[in-house]
C-alpha cells in the first residue's frame, strides 16, 4: 500500500479524475448462446448466469463452449473487453463482471454488456465490485421481480480514472487480497470438514447402544 500511495502523490499529486463510463468506453450488447448451446469443447462461451456463480474478476478460459456455427451468429468479446451481467434477481449481484483475458475472443450472451475500453480489464471489473460503484448504480435500477440496468444508464455513471500505471498496481495489491481469501476459505473448508466427521463420529458413538442400554464402545 505504501508502494501505491508513492505512486499517488508522485503520478497523480492533484488527484483523479473521475470520467463517465460514456467518455472512457463503448458498450456492445451480448447475444446468441443459450443453454442448450453448451457442449464440453468448441468456441468459448460466457453465460450472463455464470458471472454470478462461476466466474471471479478476471478469467482467461470458459468452462463451457459452443458449436462453431453457433458462435458465428452470436457476439463476442474481445481480449481485455468487460463482460457484464446487466439482469439479476437483487440489486447486490446486479452490474458484476468478468474482465476476459483469454488470448481468443468469447460468445457472449444475451443479458450482458461487453465494455471496451483502454482501462486495464480488471482494474474496471473490480471497480464494478465496490461501493463507490454500487452506490451510482442503485439510481439506475428499474424493474421489480427482474432488476435490470441499461447502457444509457451505465454510460452516466463515473468510475475514477487514475494512470494505466496505478490500475495495475491497485489490480496487483486487491489480486493478492483476493488469492488470500481464497486460500482461508480452503483452510477453513478443511477444518470445517474435519469438525463435521468428528461430529458424526461422536453422534454415532453417542447414539449407538448395545442391547441392555450401555453406549457400544466398540465402534
Amino acid at each position: 500500500m505504501s508502494d501505491l500511495k508513492s505512486m499517488l502523490a508522485q503520478l497523480a499529486p492533484n488527484g483523479v479524475p473521475h470520467k463517465t463510463f460514456g467518455e472512457i468506453g463503448t458498450f456492445s450488447r451480448g447475444g446468441g448462446p443459450q443453454k442448450k448451446d453448451f457442449q464440453d469443447e468448441g468456441v468459448g462461451c460466457v453465460h450472463y448466469g455464470q458471472i454470478y456463480t462461476h466466474y471471479g474478476v478476471h478469467a482467461d478460459e470458459t468452462n463451457v463452449f459452443v458449436s462453431v456455427d453457433v458462435a458465428r451468429r452470436s457476439k463476442h468479446a474481445q481480449p481485455g473487453d468487460v463482460i457484464i451481467a446487466d439482469t439479476s434477481e437483487n440489486d447486490e449481484d446486479l452490474a458484476k463482471g468478468v474482465a476476459w483475458l483469454g488470448q481468443e475472443s468469447v460468445a457472449v450472451s444475451n443479458h450482458t454488456l461487453i465494455f471496451s475500453s483502454d482501462l486495464d480489464p480488471s482494474y474496471v471489473s473490480y471497480f464494478l465490485r465496490s461501493a463507490h460503484f454500487d452506490r451510482q448504480k442503485r439510481r439506475y435500477i428499474v424493474g421489480t421481480k427482474v432488476r435490470t440496468i441499461s447502457e444509457y444508464s451505465f454510460n452516466k455513471i463515473q468510475i475514477p480514472v487514475p494512470s494505466l500505471e496505478i490500475q495495475q498496481e491497485i489490480v496487483r495489491i486487491l489480486d493478492k487480497f483476493t488469492q488470500l481469501e481464497a486460500e482461508l476459505e480452503a483452510e477453513l473448508e478443511a477444518e470445517l470438514e474435519a469438525r463435521r466427521r468428528q461430529y458424526a463420529f461422536y453422534r454415532d458413538q453417542l447414539l449407538t447402544f448395545r442391547e441392555g442400554g450401555a453406549l457400544d464402545s466398540d465402534g
